[in-house]
């Protein structure tokens, strides 16, 4: 290995360094209730309620459930918005059963969780940073036009995949899905064996 080939094996090492610290603090992000933007809980609670009525604990564990095992709402974070919905008609309170005492999502609230949807969505859609792929920082020797492709490519399988999602929430098809699905999943074969051979021509 030359100079320059261990100077650049030197920076790469620093830039997945750099990486994985990111990484790390994402995570930190997602699992503290004081760094969780207050938009973020309020949509989960009010999807969870509008499948069926649920406790705090029951959302909760419910959330937790929906992000994965990544990050779980405190009860300090979720009792005090029960109450603001509540205050605000867009939750009731049911009786007490089996000592729990669960929410449900009023007529209000299914309006007011349509709002948060598209606010949602268009969010997701013009967020061009979730687009950037990691590794553009990796791969320096990427022509900038190449580098833009890969970015609108990126862009473009984003808002595929959110429309599809919000359709399939209308009208559901497991057959539509499965075939979504299989999309996916050859595409993403389809890299891995890319890389794999870049990886077998490099060692050659």
């Amino acid at each position: 290995m030359n100079d320059q080939e261990k100077e650049e094996f030197k920076n790469i090492k620093h830039q997945m360094h750099e990486e994985k610290h990111m990484m790390f603090h994402r995570r930190n992000w997602l699992r503290h209730n004081a760094m969780v933007p207050k938009g973020f809980l309020r949509y989960h609670v009010l999807e969870a309620l509008n499948q069926k009525a649920m406790s705090g604990s029951e959302l909760m564990d419910e959330i937790h459930k929906h992000t994965g095992g990544n990050w779980k709402p405190s009860p300090g974070s979720i009792y005090p918005l029960l109450a603001w919905l509540q205050d605000n008609s867009f939750v009731k309170e049911l009786p007490t059963e089996n000592g729990f005492k669960r929410y449900e999502l009023t007529p209000s609230g299914k309006e007011f969780l349509g709002e948060q949807t598209k606010i949602r969505e268009k969010f997701q859609t013009d967020a061009s940073f979730m687009t950037n792929p990691f590794f553009d920082r990796f791969f320096s020797k990427i022509p900038e036009e190449k580098t833009n492709q890969i970015r609108a490519s990126m862009k473009a399988l984003l808002v595929a995949s959110i429309k599809l999602g919000k359709t399939l929430r209308e009208n559901y098809s497991e057959k539509d899905l499965d075939e979504a699905l299989k999309v996916l999943d050859e595409a993403s074969k389809k890299i891995n064996e890319i890389n794999t051979k870049l990886k077998g021509e490099k060692h050659e």
